[in-house]
């Protein structure tokens, strides 16, 4: 067994605690349904493809036989089917129909008004003990049974192998013996980072939006040290920005006119090899500014009651299972994130 290292805290006044990419949570959709969501806040610039997303639809099984069909449709085998993207919808209902009609099953798919919002699709996660939910297509936990009036640990533990990167995360909820274990779902990561959030608190969180108005600009690599000159930049200080350069604290426009000239004299030769980071002061820039200081790259931020942290992976990308152990009660006693084998 590797090494077991506390990483932080969180706190879920809610009880219910939402585990997924925390490179997304700009497109948090809160109570909001995600189709009135841009896009290309997710990257997107092919206009089909944005077509595509802010058009999805959203379908719940219905029907006499709605359990047995969803849980044996191999595609989804859930009640929820979010996220079919507007071009998908025809050939995904007749996909469902022709099972239902292959295995003598009375259900249908049943089309929302509008696309359930995000904090939704989270609490019926927790509270129907599903094995996870979507969020732009990208797999979420969702889990209830937290304290709502005390902190709970997170843990990771190294692994044995030739990585020493973690090999699991642990939410410690109690210390109790376990008695029962079972899979939640998976979390899907795009931006090699884990967020463990209080899901009403995400209502509140600003993950590109300046909070104070100002941005900072870093950029690092092979041609830094020419751009560097070429820019009047100075060396960054702040822990974690080690052999990187660049300017702090400017308004938000001028930092964007320093990192669109920096990215522009990069593109036009191709062996200016470096990377060029915009950071407006956002939540999202708190937590990561604390994520790139840490030994253990983690980083925590309160909002409202909450605290939220986040947490590298270690290891980059990846679809990882997350399991719940439970007393024999039945009551929640760690939640844990399979990022390796031991």
């Amino acid at each position: 067994m590797g090494e077991i290292v506390v990483l932080g805290e969180i706190s879920c006044p809610s009880g219910e605690v939402v585990i997924l990419d925390g490179g997304i949570l700009g497109m948090w959709s809160g109570q909001r349904s995600p189709n009135e969501l841009d896009p290309r806040g997710l990257g997107i610039d092919d206009p089909q493809v944005c077509a595509d997303v802010s058009g999805a639809v959203d379908y719940a099984v219905v029907g006499p036989d709605a359990e047995g069909a969803a849980a044996s449709f191999p595609r989804r085998p859930t009640r929820y089917h979010y996220d079919i993207p507007a071009s998908r919808t025809a050939d995904w209902t007749e996909l469902f129909a022709q099972h239902c009609r292959e295995h003598r099953w009375d259900a249908t798919l049943q089309p929302a008004a509008a696309q359930v919002p995000h904090r939704e699709r989270a609490r019926r996660c927790a509270v129907e003990r599903l094995a996870g939910f979507l969020v732009f297509g990208l797999p979420a936990v969702a889990v209830d049974g937290l304290p709502t009036r005390a902190p709970v640990r997170l843990e990771a533990q190294r692994s044995d192998g030739p990585w020493h990167g973690w090999s699991q995360m642990i939410l410690r909820v109690s210390d109790a013996p376990v008695a029962t274990t079972t899979g939640v779902g998976l979390v899907g990561v795009d931006a090699a980072r884990l967020a463990f959030a209080d899901p009403d608190a995400l209502a509140q969180w600003r993950h590109d939006e300046p909070l104070d108005g100002l941005a900072d600009v870093a950029f690092w690599g092979v041609a830094a040290a020419e751009a560097a000159v070429e820019f009047s930049a100075d060396p960054l200080t702040a822990a974690g920005d080690e052999g990187s350069y660049g300017w702090t604290d400017l308004p938000i426009r001028s930092a964007l006119r320093r990192a669109t000239t920096i990215e522009a004299w990069m593109n036009a030769e191709p062996s200016r090899r470096m990377v060029v980071d915009f950071r407006p002061h956002s939540h999202h820039w708190q937590v990561m500014r604390q994520v790139r200081a840490s030994d253990n790259e983690t980083g925590p931020i309160t909002i409202g009651d909450a605290q939220i942290l986040f947490a590298m992976t270690s290891w980059g990308d990846g679809l990882f299972p997350v399991h719940a152990d439970r007393d024999a009660a039945g009551n929640l006693v760690s939640l844990r994130i399979t990022l390796a084998e031991h």
